[in-house]
């Protein structure tokens, strides 16, 4: 126990310049990657990757709730299951659910029941699936944007999207989306899920301990980052659904133009009786 204490103390996370270990400057996101409708028999999905995290996403519904004493007569029920592949952390992870993905999974279930117009939709369930295929922190917050978009891809009716990034303090720094050393040895973390058209704010968890100081510095650099993400979001769906002049031409059947028949004059019929 105490080599770990040693270790954690003697790794230095912010160089004298101000840059991470990744060289990354203290408000900096890792490089995010969003595509949208990458499964063909899920109702929506969704993958991501963002710094050395890759998370899959896939919805349905909305579809019958089962068992059907979970039905709710006024509203739908909104569901996740989060994931952690075994293969998807340096040291094999049991599978099946444990207390960190059921908590992540019910966290992510409340975010999205505040966005969803769950109420046109009684005695239903819509069903969302992440899985975390590469984890390097942070992927709580990843999972929660990739479904966001995949809620959408399923046409599924939000009053928007909802993005999500964490904040937390490496060597006395507040910094902005910690990668996997700097949330095992910094000094806090805190995810934040926003809904940027509002600003209200769906998910706040914290790990660690924050002046009051710091929390604030914490959240403005986590919606900030957030309203980014929010543009990536769109983005991805805009790349799915927009249709170019080209993709209609090919689609579209040629329209035959209008001809007279071979071996016939015009007549006084075509033009009236007072000709051209």
């Amino acid at each position: 126990m105490e080599d770990i204490e040693h270790f954690a103390k003697a790794m230095k996370l912010i160089d004298a310049d101000g840059r991470r270990l990744d060289g990354r400057k203290f408000n900096e996101l890792r490089p995010i990657r969003i595509e949208a409708g990458v499964l063909r028999r899920a109702d929506g999905s969704a993958y991501m990757e963002w710094g050395g995290n890759k998370v899959l996403a896939a919805v349905y519904g909305p579809r019958e709730a089962h068992p059907r004493h979970l039905q709710d007569p006024a509203r739908a029920l909104v569901q996740c299951r989060y994931n952690m592949a075994p293969f998807s952390v340096t040291d094999r992870k049991r599978p099946g659910p444990d207390r960190r993905s059921v908590e992540i999974s019910k966290v992510i279930s409340e975010a999205f029941s505040s966005v969803v117009f769950a109420e046109q939709f009684p005695r239903t369930s819509v069903d969302i699936f992440i899985e975390v295929l590469q984890a390097d922190a942070g992927t709580r917050c990843a999972g929660l944007t990739a479904a966001s978009v995949a809620l959408a891809d399923a046409g599924v009716p939000m009053r928007d999207l909802v993005a999500s990034c964490a904040s937390g303090k490496i060597d006395g720094v507040v910094c902005l989306d910690l990668n996997k050393d700097e949330d095992n040895f910094g000094d806090a973390d805190c995810p934040t899920a926003v809904v940027p058209r509002t600003g209200e704010i769906v998910l706040l968890q914290m790990d660690g301990h924050l002046t009051s100081d710091e929390f604030e510095k914490a959240m403005d650099l986590s919606i900030d980052a957030a309203r980014r993400i929010y543009d990536l979001q769109r983005d991805a769906l805009r790349r799915r659904y927009s249709v170019t002049l080209e993709d209609i031409l090919k689609e579209s059947p040629p329209v035959p133009s209008p001809m007279q028949p071979e071996g016939r004059l015009p007549s006084e019929d075509d033009f009236g009786p007072e000709g051209i």
